[in-house]
């Protein structure tokens, strides 16, 4: 598997800082991608990024709420594992940008 960003150029909306992609490589969903996952400057200023998991959003009662798609099946800590995967990736491509410019 590999992760492919996309960095959010156009800075909008405000703090999201790229998307992500997992590209799977080997296995039954070779030459599938999952899609929906950003990766966000933390909110109020605090160091750091944050990853948001592709979600389909809904109504109930006029209320939005949202159902994330990816969910551990038993291991709460396996989106963790994920999450770390997309941030390096991602401070991996800001470092190959830094040396482009």
């Amino acid at each position: 598997m590999t992760v492919t960003i996309t960095p959010n150029d156009k800075g909008n909306p405000p703090g999201k800082l790229a998307d992500a992609e997992l590209h799977f490589t080997d296995g039954p969903l070779e030459g599938l991608k999952l899609i929906g996952f950003a990766i966000w400057e933390r909110r109020g200023g605090g160091a750091g990024r944050n990853v948001t998991f592709p979600a389909r959003q809904y109504s109930v009662n006029g209320e939005r709420r949202s159902f994330a798609l990816l969910r551990p099946i038993v291991d709460t800590t396996a989106q963790s594992r994920i999450r770390e995967l997309i941030l390096d990736a991602y401070q991996e491509y800001e470092e190959r940008a830094a040396i482009a410019s």
